[in-house]
This record gives structure tokens, C-alpha cells and sequence, in this order.
């Protein structure tokens, strides 16, 4: 699969679109005549493929090509979010003109004739290229098809900026008539997986790609509804002392046949398929289970866990975590509720919502992987925080880079101005653990103390480490 974008190749995780105010239901069609979307007075996928047939029988029989341009929005619910459903479809009636203004430029810039422009989807759109139609030709004409819709939009006299992924698949090249669509829409979401304002070129292997994505996410509830999924621990020391004050529960996968598969892999799996609630709800309830095992046991400690965006937004994310604590006797102040600085700096009512729940509630709270965002320090002052975790590659960068040791610095005295605690991820030499300890750090983390091991395994490390109740 080739996938490039922006100087790099590309990714992107782009939502649709909901369904449109203004759009017509699916299957009806327009007072104009059929198969015409009402919105954007282009063809719609019926009125496309009705179209593209007749396109790729000619081009089959000349030796000429159609080429395939699907290009998604990424993230477009966002401006649903922002400008309401009205304005939404307003950012797509004037994206739908200014795509097919373009459209004659772009192909003629490629070396091509250009073809119908169709709304084929919520926020996805197809670009069409005829004649002979070269890789290289329809690699251009993607990438300044991502320009032309990165130019701003007026929505309600404010400025609204979109990002594209595009898809790519010629015909007869990529697949017949029957077939081409699926190829280039397969080839847009390899383009959206890959960070997104960027282009993917259809390649057998894409396909391969999507039916193992499909096996390992069949495998994925399989895992969840039989307990598959196990929580592994990393113990955080006091800084000066040594002595382990917490844990952190991070979550792995054993798989029967795969072995292990890292959450990097099958938590964006989780998020995109509705997973992560329930994996997010068992997180919780068994990160209690073995904080009250381990109280039993003497061990005093912390054990912290990690929410991710989607569950920060979700309702009752506050009660099942009480619910959870209530059940296995833990105090609210010994569970850590670590949320990531780009999460945390979601300004949106859910989040606020669900700070406010967890401060009232009494949780430990910290924010992770500090200093990779952009943190507006008014809005990190009112969120009831306790601790902020400096990400690990300024830490692990900082004993030979004066540039990331000044960052480390910077979130020391961040942390202090708020009274927060500060904790260093990342510690796996001597000299970044005597590096922050010199800076004041409070907590220390990472594979010079302990690398994640499993519950029993920790225990059994911790009776020797962590001081009785």
C-alpha cells in the first residue's frame, strides 16, 4: 500500500458525518431528477455508479482508464460539534461547489481529462479521471486535491478549516466496474488509518489488510467476553526514597494464536468498533479487585489506571467507577484516574463534565504524557488535578538534549506554581533517575525500577518494596 500525504506518508482518523438536516433520506431522491443529492446538486452514489458503468465498459474497450479519487473529511463531526447540523451542511454544500470548481484544474494539472464530481457518502465525495491515467498522474492529482480542501471555509462569518484523505484505484487496473469503488474506498480508509490529510493508492494488500483488521476485531470480542485481556503493573517509586508508592495498571492482550499484541494495535480497534466501554468498565473493576487484594495483603499504594478520550466523554464513566470502589472497599484517593494532556484539553461539556465528577468524587487525578500537547495553563488551572506525568521522551532525551532537559524543567516548575504533584516517566538509566531527582521530581517511573509485570509477579516484588499499612 502506498500512502503519503503532507511531506510524509499519511494517516488520519476521520469520522462521518451525521446525517444531514438539509440532506434527503437515504433512497429518496431529489425534485430534479434521480439520482441527484439535494444538498450539493451533485450525483449521488446511485446516479455515480449509474455512470461509472458505462465509464469503465468504454475505457476497458479503448485501453484508457477511470480513475477514482474518494475523498473523506476527517473528523467532519467536529464541525457538526461547532457550527451545528445547519452549518455542517453548509460547510459541505460549499466543500461540494469548490470541489467541483476544481475539479477541471486538478485533472488538467495530472495530464488527465476530468469526469463527474459525486457525493457518494455523508462527507465523502468522488473525483473522477479519464484517460490514460498513470500512478504517478493520479498521485498528483490526490495531493492537490488534500490542498484544495484544506483552504478555509466561511461558515456563519466564522473560519472553518478542513483536512481530506483521499483514496485512489483506476479502472480497469485496480478492478472492474464491480469492484473499483470498493478499492478506492478501501484504499481512503488505509489513507484515514494512517493520520489522515493525506492519500492511499490501492494495492491488493490493502484488502489482506482489511480482512486480518476484521479477524483481529471478531477476535477482540471474543477476548472481552471471555476474559482474554489481563491488566500488567509498573510500580512508581518516591523519588528520593525508593520506596513504591503506586502502580500502573496497563492493559495486555495475550492472543491464543498471535501471541501478544501490544494496546497500541487493539485499543484503536476498541475505540472505532464501541469495544471500549466494556474493556474500559472491566479495567476498572479489576484495577479495584487487586487494589483491595493488595490492601489485604499490607501493601500501601496507589494503583492507577488510564481513561481514555471516548470514556472521558461518556455518561456514568464517574458512577462505575464509585461503583467499583464501593464494591471492593477502596477509598476514592488510593485509585489514580491518569488521562492523557490531548484529552484533557478537549474543551468540550462532557469532559468539564466528567473532571468536575471525578475532583467531586474524590479520585486521584493526573494528567499523562505532559508537555506533548499544548496546554492553555488558565483551563489546566480549573481542572481538579492532583499530579501531571512528564512524557517519557523528554525524560529519556533530557540527560543529552538541553532542549528536552529545559522542557523537563518548565513542567517542574509548572508543577510547582499549581502545587501539583510531578511524576517522570521513562527512567531507564541511572543518570535520568539522579537527573530527576535533582530537578525535585516526586514520583519516578519506568524500566529501571520495574518494567510492566504481571499482578502476582508485582505482588510478590512489592511485599519486599512498599511499606505496611
Amino acid at each position: 500500500m502506498a500512502v503519503a500525504g503532507a511531506g510524509v506518508f499519511a494517516h488520519g482518523r476521520g469520522g462521518r458525518a451525521r446525517p444531514s438536516t438539509l440532506a434527503r433520506p437515504a433512497g429518496e431522491r431529489a425534485d430534479d431528477g434521480a439520482g441527484v443529492d439535494r444538498l450539493t446538486a451533485l450525483p449521488d452514489r446511485a446516479g455515480f455508479s449509474a455512470w461509472l458503468q458505462p465509464a469503465v465498459e468504454e475505457a476497458t474497450r479503448n485501453g484508457t482508464h477511470v480513475g477514482l479519487l474518494v475523498l473523506g473529511v476527517n473528523d467532519f463531526k467536529k464541525v457538526n460539534d461547532a457550527f451545528g447540523a445547519r452549518g455542517g451542511d453548509l460547510a459541505l454544500a460549499l466543500l461540494a461547489a469548490r470541489l467541483r470548481a476544481a475539479a477541471g484544474q486538478v485533472a488538467a494539472a495530472a495530464g488527465c481529462k476530468a469526469g463527474p464530481v459525486a457525493r457518494t457518502g455523508g462527507d465523502e465525495f468522488t473525483l473522477t479521471l479519464l484517460g490514460r491515467v498513470a500512478r504517478e498522474q493520479a498521485e498528483q492529482a490526490a495531493r492537490r486535491l488534500v490542498e484544495v480542501v484544506g483552504a478555509p471555509l466561511s461558515i456563519d462569518g466564522s473560519s472553518c478549516t478542513l483536512t481530506a484523505s483521499v483514496g485512489v484505484a483506476c479502472a480497469p487496473v485496480d478492478g472492474n466496474v464491480a469492484t473499483v469503488q470498493a478499492h478506492a474506498e478501501a484504499a481512503l480508509r488505509a489513507a484515514k488509518n494512517a493520520g489522515g490529510a493525506g492519500y492511499a493508492v490501492f494495492e491488493s494488500r490493502i484488502v489482506d489488510e482489511a480482512r486480518d483488521r476484521l479477524d483481529l476485531l471478531r477476535d477482540l470480542r471474543r477476548a472481552v467476553e471471555e476474559r482474554q485481556l489481563e491488566l500488567h503493573y509498573q510500580p512508581k517509586i518516591d523519588a528520593r526514597s525508593a520506596q513504591v508508592t503506586a502502580a500502573e495498571a496497563l492493559l495486555r492482550w495475550n492472543h491464543p494464536t498471535r501471541g501478544r499484541i501490544g494496546p497500541e494495535v487493539f485499543i484503536p480497534l476498541a475505540e472505532r468498533y464501541g469495544l471500549i466501554g466494556a474493556i474500559g468498565d472491566w479495567v476498572i473493576d479489576d484495577a479495584c479487585r487487586q487494589a483491595r487484594k493488595w490492601r489485604l495483603a499490607g501493601l500501601k499504594m496507589r494503583v492507577a489506571i488510564n481513561l481514555s478520550p471516548l470514556q472521558m466523554r461518556s455518561e456514568g464513566l464517574t458512577d462505575r467507577l464509585n461503583a467499583a470502589l464501593q464494591r471492593y472497599g477502596i477509598d476514592p484517593s488510593r485509585l489514580t484516574c491518569e488521562i492523557t494532556e490531548t484529552a484533557a484539553m478537549e474543551d468540550t461539556q462532557a469532559t468539564q463534565r466528567t473532571f468536575a465528577q471525578l475532583g467531586a468524587a474524590g479520585l486521584h487525578v493526573s494528567i499523562d504524557d505532559f508537555g506533548t500537547g499544548y496546554s492553555a495553563m488558565n483551563y489546566l488551572r480549573q481542572l481538579p488535578i492532583d499530579a501531571i506525568k512528564i512524557d517519557r521522551s523528554f525524560v529519556i532525551a533530557a540527560t543529552g538534549s538541553a532542549a528536552d532537559a529545559s522542557v523537563v524543567d518548565a513542567v517542574m516548575a509548572i508543577g510547582r506554581s499549581h502545587g501539583l504533584e510531578v511524576i517522570a516517566e521513562g527512567i531507564e538509566t541511572a543518570d535520568h533517575l539522579e537527573f530527576v531527582r535533582r530537578r525535585g521530581c516526586n514520583r519516578a517511573q519506568g524500566f529501571l525500577i520495574a518494567p510492566p509485570i504481571a499482578a502476582d509477579e508485582a505482588e510478590r516484588m512489592l511485599l519486599d518494596r512498599v511499606p505496611s499499612l
